[in-house]
């Protein structure tokens, strides 16, 4: 996505976090929306944040990335390390497509993607040969993830655990959704660059998401 790109990626803005929640009542209606088109709760809401920043762009191309386990293999799925992998989702909003045709579609290149996930992104990267430049990342500057598989207390004999927040960091791209979906309903956190938005633009944004949610 061009329009959400700044100058100098050594001079661009910290992340800044903007937490929300869904209540349990909508993600149980995305839930059944999904099942009912035969799609997955991360399509269907990969979709509706497309259209959220198509709208908000007034872009016809966006192209969003998404981390992946990357565990396909029964030999790494026990071992400790970093497997994941970084999946790009292209959807086209030409011909002011409905959003059920823009779930037809991030259905479609999702499966293409899964069928794939194997090839890391650097080799992508090296066979498409993007235009780089070190104002922004190659092929997003957006980053979307769904985490919805249960988390399980870490527990280690005669050691406490807690979670550790970094601060604000530079920012990697110009936003990034992250949605976690548990007992409570979906929380999520907008993480923005402060080059580019400011509180008051990710607040509407936010509720024009959960509407577009809430409308299916």
């Amino acid at each position: 996505m061009h329009t959400f790109r700044t100058e100098n990626l050594r001079d661009r803005g910290f992340d800044h976090p903007h937490s929300f929640s869904f209540p349990a009542e909508l993600s149980q209606k995305l839930n059944e929306f999904s099942r009912e088109q035969a799609v997955t709760p991360f399509m269907t809401l990969l979709a509706s944040f497309q259209m959220l920043l198509a709208r908000y762009s007034g872009q016809d191309d966006i192209v969003v990335g998404s981390p992946i386990a990357n565990r396909t293999r029964a030999e790494t799925e026990e071992l400790i390390g970093f497997f994941a992998n970084t999946l790009v989702f292209r959807a086209n909003f030409g011909d002011d497509p409905s959003f059920k045709d823009i779930l037809a579609q991030v259905k479609e290149r999702a499966l293409g993607a899964y069928a794939h996930q194997d090839i890391p992104f650097e080799k992508l990267v090296e066979e498409l040969r993007p235009e780089r430049s070190l104002s922004h990342n190659p092929l997003f500057q957006v980053m979307f993830s769904l985490q919805n598989v249960p988390r399980q207390a870490f527990e280690l004999a005669g050691l406490k655990l807690k979670l550790i927040d970094p601060g604000r960091t530079a920012a990697k791209f110009d936003l990034s959704m992250f949605l976690a979906e548990g007992p409570e309903g979906i929380q999520g956190r907008l993480e923005y660059n402060t080059d580019l938005f400011d509180a008051s633009t990710i607040e509407r944004m936010l509720g024009h998401f959960e509407r577009m949610a809430a409308g299916l």
